[in-house]
């Protein structure tokens, strides 16, 4: 660990009230991370240390309730869900994969992608928004991984939802979907959800309602990698993007270095407003898949953003929508990559080296393996810093991590002036941070849960999960809500690592739990438990 400096106890409580809490303003859970700074904590109390998943029905039809315990409702996703749920309005939203499409004999299914929109008290479902395989790509593009649906969390503003499309484009959709009329500009629903080369479907009122939709493969020439998993940050009329731009087939090269990482769009209209000019794709490692975070520092109002390049990112947040597309104003940078991650005897290590599957890689797995990796985790502003750690596709393996903890309030190249602390004891992690109470929480991939001191970074414990680990933890009313690939665990939080409950869910979850209006809602691959404290399990001896 490297420690530089420190920012004053007292400022740090008095920043914390301001930007540490993730609902000061609602008990809804509308976007990822809940609120624009990201930070994975909630205001709910009253959850429960446990539940009961249930056993699936005979009939295929799903969970049955009467095997569950502190579960409210559950809902079928399909095989996939790599994003987050939402919730907002009474709605609850969530991506997933096509396979439900399978029951409806209107739609093909394309290997591509699916958003739900459930009933919040019932869980029924109320409209879907599927969005189709995209086939037409240029050579050597390597964007096949839509079979794995929705990566994005829906991020919801009013009567409005805000997603990227497995498909990679950026969608604007009425929450109430064609249940109160089909509003415009948009009104291409019944053929673009078909697919490419399949006849228009028949709308019902259980279809979505695009209201506008923007395309950053045919607009800028942006051509994703494996998947698109960006989610959307609202800041006043604009919607803020990442492009998921990336390398080609053969992971040899980045077939659109000059297209943009970050693009900002009109939230009424679709109209492209800016994108950023830091040409990351001449530097990109692998893909552009962070997502941006938001907080104000001094008096302005930045937005922060994780590179494909293992660079964090702060622009100046633009007030409104500009008469012309425009560049964004970089006020600083941060490598997050140390100089022993890139060079080895003076020469840059290659990327790929690090890919436990490559013939010629070094790497043997064990976490051991040294070298550069990119962003993929979302930055946490939080008590006026910026916490975001680096690492890689999961698939090339375990690896070499590093945590950073930013001062933002410099400008220009801040990665030794704006260095407050750094961790290197972790494995590559692609988790976003919770923050709460001076303690920070973020696992890694091998599935080590780290508990640090946020203000110095010391380590207070490690505790192992003992399998891979993709999303965050939530802390929420003293808990820590973790899921991972076997197993979906509850802890206290605190100095002190202490197991209150581990619950098999049946299949793998790579999502982040979340809570909302006293409610827990927990992702597997292929179903979504709302979780809540029933009052006659809770009165057990």
């Amino acid at each position: 660990m490297y420690m530089q400096r420190t920012i004053p106890r007292c400022c740090l409580g008095l920043l914390g009230l301001m930007f540490c809490s993730s609902t000061a303003w609602s008990a809804d859970w509308p976007q990822w991370g809940g609120s624009d700074n990201r930070n994975l904590v909630s205001d709910e109390t009253g959850l429960p240390d446990s539940f009961v998943p249930g056993k699936r029905m005979p009939s295929g039809g799903g969970i049955d309730p009467k095997t569950t315990e502190n579960v409210k409702w559950t809902a079928r996703l399909g095989s996939a869900a790599y994003g987050n749920p939402t919730v907002a309005g009474g709605k609850v939203f969530v991506g997933t994969d096509d396979l439900m499409l399978a029951d409806d004999p209107r739609f093909q299914r394309t290997r591509g992608g699916l958003v739900k929109c459930l009933d919040e008290a019932t869980g029924k479902l109320l409209w879907q928004l599927v969005t189709p395989k995209r086939t037409r790509l240029p050579e050597g593009a390597h964007f096949s991984h839509q079979h794995l649906g929705g990566c994005s969390s829906p991020t919801i503003d009013g009567n409005r939802m805000y997603v990227v499309g497995s498909a990679g484009d950026v969608l604007c959709v009425d929450v109430n979907g064609q249940a109160d009329g089909n509003d415009g500009p948009f009104q291409e629903e019944a053929r673009y959800m078909a697919g490419e080369d399949n006849p228009p479907v028949e709308l019902t009122a259980d279809d979505a309602d695009i209201v506008w939709r923007f395309d950053p493969i045919d607009e800028l020439a942006v051509i994703p990698h494996d998947a698109a998993s960006c989610s959307a940050l609202i800041h006043g009329e604009l919607v803020y993007v990442g492009t998921s731009n990336g390398v080609d087939e053969p992971h040899a090269k980045v077939l659109s270095p000059l297209a943009p990482s970050l693009i900002v769009l009109d939230k009424r209209t679709g109209r492209l407003v800016a994108t950023d000019d830091e040409k990351i794709g001449t530097r990109l490692y692998h893909a552009q898949w962070s997502s941006p975070s938001l907080g104000q520092v001094g008096e302005e109002t930045l937005v922060f953003f994780g590179g494909g390049d293992g660079v964090c990112y702060a622009f100046e947040a633009l007030s409104g929508p500009q008469p012309q597309p425009v560049h964004l104003k970089r006020v600083w940078s941060y490598d997050c990559n140390p100089p022993e991650y890139k060079l080895r005897d003076g020469k840059p290590i290659p990327y790929y080296e690090g890919d436990k599957r490559k013939g010629y890689s070094t790497n043997k797995n064990d976490g051991r393996y040294v070298g550069p990796s990119q962003i993929i985790a979302t930055p946490v502003y939080c008590a006026g810093r910026v916490y975001v750690a680096i690492g890689q596709d999961p698939a090339h393996g375990r690896g070499k991590g590093m945590l950073h903890c930013i001062d933002p309030s410099g400008s220009g190249d801040i990665t030794e002036t704006g260095r407050v602390w750094t961790y290197g004891e972790l494995d590559r992690s692609i988790s976003t941070v919770s923050v709460a109470d001076g303690l920070l929480y973020i696992p890694d991939i091998a599935g080590r849960l780290h508990c640090l001191d946020a203000d110095t970074g010391e380590r207070r414990w490690v505790y192992d999960t003992e399998a891979e680990t993709w999303g965050g933890p939530l802390l929420v009313d003293g808990k820590i809500f973790l899921a991972n690939k076997n197993a979906f665990f509850t802890m206290v939080a605190g100095s002190q690592p202490r197991l209150l409950s581990r619950t098999r869910l049946g299949s793998p979850a790579y999502s982040t739990p979340i809570a909302a209006n006293g409610v827990l809602y927990v992702s597997s691959q292929r179903y979504l438990w709302a979780v809540r404290q029933d009052p006659q399990v809770a009165q057990r001896p």
